[in-house]
C-alpha cells in the first residue's frame, strides 16, 4: 500500500542532456519550488557522446531533496514525484542491473556506420521495421547501438545481462523496480507500436531476447518510493513514483498543446516539430517519428539535431564574444547577436545555412550531413552570418513541418525552448513557418508535463486535455507576407542543396572520419 500524503503538489523531474530540474507544481501549473544541476556531456572520440549514469543520479536526487525542503520550509508536501527523461539512451547493465560502462545518449552516433548498411543492404528491412515501431533507421536509436556495442565490445555485450536507459536505471534506483514506461520504450527502435509489445523479429535480428528488456507500463502508472532512496531525497517511503513519459513528447502536455491540430515548436540545444495523433503514425517518405505519450495518444514528429548549439559555435568561434568580455560590456552575447542580426533583411542577401554541423535526424536521417554556408558573397558581414545561422535552423524546422502537414490541419503552433527568448528568432520561425506562432505562458514544457501525468496518475486530473485551460498565450507572432514568401524561395534552394549534395556529403564525412 502506498503512503497516504497531502493531495495536490507534484514534483516534476525533467532530465535532460545536460542536466536536470525538479519543480513542484499544483495542478493548475502554478510551480511553487524549483531546483537545477548540471553533468557533463563526455565525447572521448570523435562521434560519441557519452554521460555517467551514476552522475545524473546524483544529480536527480538532489535537485529532488532541495525541491522538497523549499517545499518543507512552506509547510506544504508534495503527493508524489513523476519523471521526464531525455530520449534513445542505452546503459549496458550487469546481473545486478548495474551499469557496466557510460550510457551513450541520444547524440553519439558512433553507429553511424552500421545504419549506412542497412539501409544500403536491407531496404525494406529498415521500412518494415520503420512501419512497426515509428522510429527511422538512424544512429540516435539504441537497436543501432546495441548491433555496435556487439560488433565493437563482444567482452563487454557477453557480460550484458540487461539492456537499460536513464529512465528504468532511474526509477530502478527510486523504487528497486526494473520497469520502463511505453512512452521510452517506443523510442528505442525496438518496441512494436501497433502491438505494444517489444518487437521479437527486430530483438532476433540484433541478438537479444525480451528478457533482458525491461517490462513495458502505462507511462501514468506509479510504484512506492524505496526507504533508502526517500532518505537520500528527504521524502516519506512509499510516495508513489510515476514513472512518466520522454521529455520531448512532454512538452506538448507543459505547453497546452493538446488537442487536434496543435503544435508545438521546440528550439534549444536541437529542435523539433510535434503534433498529437490518436494512433501511431507513420510518413511514407520515413521522415517523421511517432512516440506514446498516454494510453491512446501518440506524438508524431521530427527532432533535428542542431538548434541553439549552432548558434552558440557562432558566439564562441566567430564572433568571438568571450564571457569576460561580456561581462565588461554588461550585455548578453546572445542579445548583441540578436541586435546584429535584426539590422539584416528576411533571408541574408541570400546567404543560406545547412546546419548539419552534427549530422541530422528528421526529416533526412543522415548522420554523413555537415554544415555548409552557400552564397557567401563580398558584402556578407558577420551580421549576416548570425541572421543566416536562425534562418537555416528554422529551414530545418520547416521541413520537418511540412511532413507534419500531411497528418491533418494545422489549428496552431506553440514555441518552447532557449529560443523564445528572441523575439526576433520567434518572428522569423513564424515568417519561414507562414503561420502564427503561439508564446505560452508557461516555458517549462516537461517538467509540468511530467507532474500532469502524476496528477492524472492520482485521479486529479481526467487526462492531458485538463492543461488546455490552464495554458495562455502570452504573445502571438504574426507572419509577415512579404519576408514568407522570401523565405519560401530561399527554403526550396536550402531543400535542393541537400539533395544535390549527397555525394560530396559522405565523402566529406568519410574524409574527416579518417583525419
Amino acid at each position: 500500500m502506498m503512503a497516504n500524503h497531502v493531495k495536490g503538489i507534484w514534483i516534476g523531474v525533467d532530465v535532460g542532456t545536460t542536466g536536470v530540474r525538479a519543480i513542484a507544481y499544483e495542478a493548475s501549473g502554478v510551480s511553487l519550488a524549483s531546483a537545477e544541476a548540471f553533468y557533463p556531456l563526455r565525447t572521448p572520440h570523435p562521434d560519441w557522446a557519452e554521460e555517467r549514469p551514476s552522475e545524473i543520479l546524483a544529480a536527480t536526487e538532489q535537485v529532488v531533496r532541495e525541491a522538497a525542503d523549499a517545499l518543507r520550509y512552506q509547510g506544504r508536501m508534495p503527493s508524489g514525484i513523476a519523471l521526464s527523461t531525455v530520449m534513445h539512451s542505452l546503459i549496458p547493465l550487469d546481473a545486478e542491473k548495474q551499469p557496466l560502462t557510460d550510457m551513450q545518449t541520444w547524440a553519439d552516433s558512433r553507429s553511424a556506420g552500421i545504419v549506412r548498411e542497412l539501409k544500403e543492404n536491407e531496404p525494406e528491412l529498415c521500412r518494415a521495421f520503420y512501419e512497426r515501431t515509428g522510429c527511422p533507421m538512424h544512429a540516435c536509436y539504441p537497436l543501432a547501438k546495441i548491433i555496435w556495442l556487439k560488433r565493437n565490445r563482444p567482452e563487454l555485450f557477453a557480460r550484458t545481462k540487461y539492456i537499460g536507459s536513464i529512465k528504468d536505471h532511474l526509477f530502478h534506483a527510486f523504487t528497486g523496480e526494473f520497469l520502463i514506461d511505453r512512452s521510452t520504450a517506443s523510442t528505442t527502435a525496438l518496441y512494436n507500436a501497433r502491438a505494444l509489445a517489444w518487437d521479437a523479429e527486430i530483438l532476433n535480428f540484433i541478438g537479444i531476447t525480451e528478457e533482458m528488456l525491461p517490462p513495458v507500463i502505462s507511462t501514468t502508472e506509479a510504484r512506492p518510493l524505496a526507504a533508502d532512496a526517500a532518505e537520500r531525497m528527504h521524502l516519506t517511503a512509499g510516495l508513489p513514483v510515476v514513472i512518466g513519459a520522454t521529455d520531448g513528447v512532454l512538452v506538448n502536455v507543459g505547453i497546452g498543446a493538446v488537442s487536434a491540430g496543435q503544435l508545438s515548436a521546440t528550439i534549444g540545444t536541437s529542435g523539433a516539430v510535434r503534433m498529437l495523433v490518436g494512433e501511431p503514425r507513420t510518413d511514407d517518405a520515413m521522415r517523421t517519428w511517432c512516440y506514446n505519450l498516454v494510453d491512446g495518444l501518440w506524438v508524431a514528429g521530427g527532432a533535428i539535431n542542431n538548434g541553439g548549439m549552432i548558434l552558440r559555435w557562432m558566439r564562441d568561434n566567430i564572433c568571438h564574444f568571450s564571457e569576460a568580455q561580456m561581462e565588461g560590456l554588461d550585455v548578453d552575447a546572445y542579445d548583441l547577436m540578436t541586435m546584429k542580426a535584426s539590422k539584416v533583411a528576411a533571408g541574408s542577401d541570400g546567404l543560406i545555412l545547412l546546419p548539419f554541423f552534427t549530422g541530422e535526424r528528421a526529416p533526412y536521417w543522415n548522420s554523413d550531413l555537415r554544415g555548409l554556408f552557400f552564397g557567401l558573397s563580398l558584402n556578407h558581414s558577420r551580421s549576416h552570418m548570425i541572421r543566416a545561422v536562425m534562418e537555416g535552423i528554422c529551414y530545418g524546422m520547416h521541413a520537418v513541418f511540412d511532413a507534419l502537414r500531411e497528418f491533418g490541419e494545422v489549428r496552431d503552433i506553440r514555441a518552447s525552448g532557449s529560443f523564445t527568448k528572441s523575439p526576433l528568432w520567434m518572428q522569423i520561425l513564424a515568417d519561414v513557418l507562414g503561420e502564427p506562432l503561439v508564446l505560452p505562458d508557461n516555458s517549462e514544457g516537461a517538467a509540468y508535463g511530467a507532474a500532469v501525468l502524476g496528477f492524472i496518475s492520482a485521479g486529479e486530473m481526467a487526462g492531458i486535455a485538463d492543461t488546455a485551460d490552464l495554458v495562455h498565450a502570452k504573445k502571438i507572432y504574426t507572419p509577415d507576407a512579404d519576408n514568407t514568401k522570401t523565405y519560401a524561395q530561399l527554403v526550396d534552394i536550402s531543400g535542393r542543396l541537400y539533395h544535390n549534395l549527397q555525394r560530396e556529403f559522405a565523402e566529406i564525412a568519410a574524409y574527416q572520419a579518417g583525419h
